[in-house]
C-alpha cells in the first residue's frame, strides 16, 4: 500500500485509522473494528455490499464518484467526504484512499478518521514543516547529551552549513569560543532547571566570520515526554542585528538632539558630539575645525586652511575629551580622507584602512588610533560652508563601518554643524560687540602728576551681550585729575552705545572744569534726553529699551591734596590711608541718572600722599553667592596694602571677589595719590591797582629764571599781563597769580568775579580785544574754571622750547 503512514500520531496511519478494503467494483471486502465505531455498521452488515449503497447518501454520489475517478487516475487520493452513519446521521471523515494489488486483482484501502482529528493533525504537521523548512526564525534542537539533534533551514542559511553536517555536533560548534561557552551554559541551565529562558539580545560571532558581530534573540525551552523525562532543549534563534542597529541609531539621534549644542561654545559642542559618538558608534572620534571658524570668522569657500583639533575622545580611556582646542594647527596631507573631505565636501567611508594611510596622517598633535581598521570622515557643513571635519575610527570592535553608519554619522554631523555655526556666529557677534566696547573704553590711562592709576575691565562671561560699564582718568587744568566710573543699566549694543555717549559727555563736561555735582546734574539732563528719544522710538512695538545709569565722579588736586566727589546711585569708593586702613568713603548716594529733577551733593575730603582710592562698578560686589557686606569687607582687605604695586593690588581684588565666569561686567580703577612738591608751585596775591600787571610780570620772570625756564619768559609775560589786566578791569577782589611747573607750565589768575572772558577776533580798526586771541595762539590750551568763590583763568604751555 502506498501513502499509508505508520506514524504513532497520524490519525490516518495504520495504528489509529479506521480501515476498509474495497474491490475494484467498490464492494466492501474488509472492515476494521475502528470503522465499525465511526460508522455504526458492523462488518457482517457491510462486507459483500457496495460501499456506494451502504455508506453514501444518494445526494453525495457525484462527489464520491469524482473522488473515485481521481483515485483510479492517480492511484491515491486524500480528502474529506461525508458518509452515512448506521443511525442515519451524516459523519464528516477525512479519508486517504490507496491502491494496492492482490494477485491480478486491484483493490483499494480506505483509511479514515474524524475530519476534526485529521485537520488538527495536518495543521500540526504543517506547523512543524513550516518551522523546519520555511520559518525565518532559526530552530535548534539539542539532545540531553548536549549535541545537536536537528536544525531548520534558517539555521542552515545563518551558519552556511547543512543540517546533516550539524547533526550530532556539540552545542555552540558554530560560534567563536567565548560565545560558544555562553551557549553551552544556557542550554545546560535549561536542562538542569527545566525552566524556559528568554534572552532579548545576545551578541554572537560565527567561527567562519569572527569579524562580524551579530545580535540575536534567543528563546530556550525544555522538551519532555509524557512522563516528564527530559528529551532535550529547543532554541528559537532570530538574527536581529539589523533591527538592533537601526534602534541604536535612532536612540543615538535622540540622544544627540538633547545633548549636542547645549551651549553657544564651539569647543563644548564638539566635545558633546564626540561624547555621544564614543563608544556607541565609534571607538575613537575627533572634531577638527578650520582656523577661521575657531576665531569666529567665516571660512573661505575655495581655500583649504589649517585645522585645529577642538575635541578628541577614545573609548579605552587612553585619551579623554579636551574642552580647549589644541594650540598647534594641523595640515592634512593631500590624499588623506580628511583632506579629500575638506576639498570635496563629501563624506568618506573606508571600511578597511589601507596601510599607506598611516604615513599620510599628520604627526602634529595626533596620529591614527592604535589598531584602527575602519574609518568614516564626514564634513561639518552648515549653510553652504564647510566648517571642518569629523573623523570616526574603529579599533576595539571587530566589525567595520557600514553604509548605514555613514548615514548616521552624516546626520549627526549635520546637526552638530548647525550648532557649531551658530556658536561661530555668536562668537563673531560677541567679538564685534567687544571690539565696539573696547573702542569706546580708554585704551590706556595717561600718565598723571596727580596720581598713579591702574584700571581693570572684566567683561561678563555669561548673559545676553556686553554691558555698559566704563571708567575714565581725565586730566584737568591745574595738574588736577578726574576719576570716573559708571554703569549703564541693561546689556547689549544699546547699553554699549549709551555708555559711549555718556563717556563722551563726561569728557566734554570735564573740559569745562565743572564741580562733580554739576557734572552729574548735566549728565542727568543728557540721560533724560536720551530716554525721551527712546520713548519716541517706542511707538514701534519691537523697541523695548530703557535708559538709566549710575556714575561716580571725583576730582583730585595734588597741590591742596583735596578730593571732591559725588555719586549718582553708584557704590561709594574705598579710600585706603598710607597706614593701610581701608574704609568706604561717606558720600551722599544721590539718585541714579535718568530720574530727573533731584539734586546731587558733592563732598570734599583730604587725602594724604600715598593714599589709595578705589572706584568700581556694582558687578565687583554684586556676586550672588556673597553678601554685600562680605563683598565690601573682602574689597577693603584686598586694598589694605597701599605700598604694593597697583597691578598686584588689582589682581588681589579680582582673586578675592571675581568668580571664574562673572555674571556682570566689572570696571575697576585703583589710584595712588601724589602731592606736587612745593618748589614746583609759586603763588602771589596781587593788589587791586594799576601796577598789578607789571608786578605780575616781574614775579613770573624771576620764578622762571629760578626754574631754568628763561626760554618761556616772553610768552609767560604776555599771558600773565593779559590775564591780570582782565582781572584788574572786571573784578573787584584781590587777584591771585599762580605758576605750576609739572609736565607743562601752567599760569593761573584767580579773582572773585564769575564773569568769564571771551575769545573774539578783533576788527582791523579795533584798538583792543586781541589779548585772549594772542594767549590762545601762543599757548597749548587755555580755559576758565569756576568755584563758589569766583573763577580761575588758566593757560598751559609746554616746557620744551619752540
Amino acid at each position: 500500500m502506498r501513502e499509508l503512514s505508520d506514524s504513532d500520531d497520524d490519525p490516518l496511519g495504520l495504528q489509529l485509522a479506521a480501515l476498509g478494503v474495497l474491490d475494484d467494483l467498490g464492494t466492501v471486502v474488509g472492515w476494521s473494528r475502528r470503522a465499525q465505531d465511526l460508522t455504526g455498521y458492523p462488518g457482517h452488515e457491510v462486507i459483500g455490499r457496495s460501499a456506494f449503497e451502504v455508506l453514501v447518501d444518494p445526494r453525495d454520489l457525484p462527489a464520491v464518484r469524482d473522488a473515485a475517478a481521481a483515485c483510479r487516475k492517480a492511484g491515491v487520493w486524500f480528502g474529506m467526504l461525508t458518509v452515512r452513519h448506521r443511525g442515519g446521521e451524516q459523519v464528516e471523515l477525512g479519508l486517504r484512499v490507496s491502491e494496492f494489488s492482490r494477485g491480478d486483482a486491484r483493490e483499494w484501502c480506505l483509511a479514515g478518521a474524524p475530519a476534526a482529528d485529521v485537520l488538527e493533525w495536518r495543521r500540526d504537521r504543517a506547523v512543524l514543516d513550516g518551522l523546519y523548512r520555511r520559518c525565518p526564525v532559526g530552530l535548534v534542537v539539542h539532545g540531553p547529551d548536549m549535541r545537536i539533534l536537528r536544525v531548520n533551514r534558517a539555521i542552515e542559511r545563518f551558519a552556511g552549513v547543512t543540517a546533516a553536517e550539524l547533526r550530532d555536533r556539540p552545542v555552540g560548534v558554530l560560534l567563536v569560543p567565548d560565545d560558544a561557552r555562553k551557549a553551552v551554559d544556557r542550554v545546560r541551565r535549561v536542562l538542569r532547571t527545566g525552566r524556559s529562558l528568554v534572552y532579548s539580545e545576545q551578541y554572537a560571532r560565527l567561527e567562519r566570520d569572527p569579524a562580524r558581530e551579530h545580535v540575536v534573540s534567543v528563546s530556550s525551552f525544555p522538551m519532555t515526554d509524557p512522563a516528564g523525562r527530559a528529551l532535550g532543549v529547543a532554541e528559537m534563534i532570530e538574527d536581529i542585528t539589523d533591527r538592533h542597529r537601526a534602534q541604536r541609531r535612532l536612540a543615538l539621534l535622540a540622544e544627540a538632539s538633547s545633548h549636542v549644542g547645549t551651549t553657544l561654545d564651539m569647543g563644548q559642542t564638539a566635545w558633546e558630539l564626540t561624547d555621544v559618538l564614543v563608544p556607541h558608534l565609534a571607538d575613537h572620534a575627533s572634531v577638527d575645525l578650520l582656523e577661521p571658524v575657531v576665531r569666529g570668522d567665516e571660512p573661505a569657500r575655495a581655500l583649504i586652511e589649517p585645522v585645529v583639533r577642538v575635541a578628541m575622545c577614545s573609548a579605552g580611556g587612553q585619551e579623554h575629551c579636551p574642552r580647549a582646542p589644541r594650540e598647534e594647527p594641523l595640515d592634512y596631507a593631500p590624499g588623506t580622507p580628511q583632506a579629500r573631505c575638506l576639498t570635496d565636501g563629501r563624506p568618506v567611508l573606508a571600511p578597511a584602512l589601507p596601510s599607506a594611510l598611516w604615513s599620510l596622517e599628520p604627526g602634529i598633535g595626533q596620529t591614527l588610533p592604535p589598531g584602527a581598521h575602519s574609518l568614516i570622515v564626514v564634513p561639518l557643513a552648515a549653510r553652504g560652508l564647510v566648517l571642518g571635519v569629523m573623523s570616526l575610527w574603529r579599533s576595539r570592535r571587530p566589525d567595520s563601518f557600514e553604509a548605514d553608519d555613514l548615514t548616521l554619522a552624516s546626520e549627526l554631523a549635520s546637526r552638530a554643524a548647525l550648532s557649531i555655526d551658530n556658536a561661530r556666529r555668536f562668537a563673531q557677534q560677541q567679538q564685534t560687540s567687544l571690539t565696539l566696547q573696547s573702542s569706546l573704553l580708554p585704551s590706556a590711562v595717561p600718565q598723571q602728576p596727580a596720581i598713579e592709576a591702574t584700571p581693570r575691565y572684566l567683561p561678563a562671561a555669561a548673559g545676553p551681550g556686553l554691558g555698559g560699564d566704563w571708567f575714565d582718568v581725565i586730566p584737568l587744568s591745574g595738574a588736577r585729575v578726574a576719576l570716573v566710573v559708571g554703569d549703564v543699566v541693561g546689556r547689549g549694543l544699546h547699553a554699549a552705545a549709551t555708555m559711549g555717549r555718556l563717556r563722551t559727555a563726561v569728557h566734554t563736561l570735564a573740559s569745562l572744569d565743572l564741580e562733580p555735582d554739576e557734572v552729574l546734574s548735566r549728565l542727568d539732563d543728557l540721560v533724560n534726553l536720551l530716554a525721551a528719544e527712546v520713548e519716541t522710538a517706542r511707538e514701534r512695538p519691537a523697541t523695548q529699551l530703557t535708559v538709566s545709569a549710575t556714575c561716580l565722579y571725583a576730582v583730585y588736586d595734588p597741590i591742596s591734596r583735596r578730593c571732591s566727589a559725588a555719586r549718582a546711585g553708584h557704590p561709594p569708593p574705598v579710600v585706603t590711608s598710607p597706614d593701610g586702613r581701608a574704609e568706604l568713603l561717606d558720600l551722599p548716594a544721590g539718585p541714579p541718572l535718568g530720574l530727573g529733577g533731584l539734586p546731587f551733593e558733592a563732598r570734599e575730603f583730604e587725602l594724604a600722599e600715598g593714599s589709595l582710592i578705589t572706584l568700581y562698578t556694582n558687578g565687583l560686589i554684586g556676586e550672588r553667592t556673597l553678601d554685600a557686606d562680605e563683598s565690601l569687607a573682602r574689597l577693603c582687605a584686598a586694598v589694605s596694602r597701599p605700598a604694593d604695586p597697583l597691578e598686584e593690588t588689582c589682581q588681589a581684588v579680582v582673586e578675592a571677589l571675581v568668580p571664574a565666569r562673572p555674571a556682570d561686567d566689572i570696571a575697576l580703577v585703583i589710584a595712588r595719590t601724589r602731592v606736587l612738591p612745593e618748589r614746583n608751585v609759586a603763588s602771589w596775591q596781587l593788589p587791586q591797582e594799576a601796577t598789578a600787571a607789571t608786578r605780575a610780570r616781574s614775579l613770573a620772570t624771576a620764578k622762571l629764571a629760578e626754574w631754568g625756564l628763561e626760554h618761556l619768559t616772553f610768552t609767560t609775560e604776555l599771558v600773565v599781563s593779559e590775564l591780570v589786566t582782565n582781572a584788574y578791569r572786571y573784578a573787584s577782589d584781590p587777584v591771585t597769580l599762580r605758576l605750576i611747573r609739572e609736565r607743562s607750565l601752567v599760569c593761573e589768575v584767580s579773582d572773585g568775579s564769575h564773569t568769564s572772558p571771551h575769545l573774539r577776533r578783533a576788527g582791523s580798526t579795533d584798538e583792543g580785544g586781541r589779548g585772549l586771541f594772542l594767549v590762545a595762539q601762543m599757548t597749548e590750551r587755555w580755559g576758565t574754571r569756576y568755584s563758589r568763590d569766583g573763577k580761575t583763568v588758566w593757560a598751559e604751555q609746554p616746557l620744551a622750547s619752540g
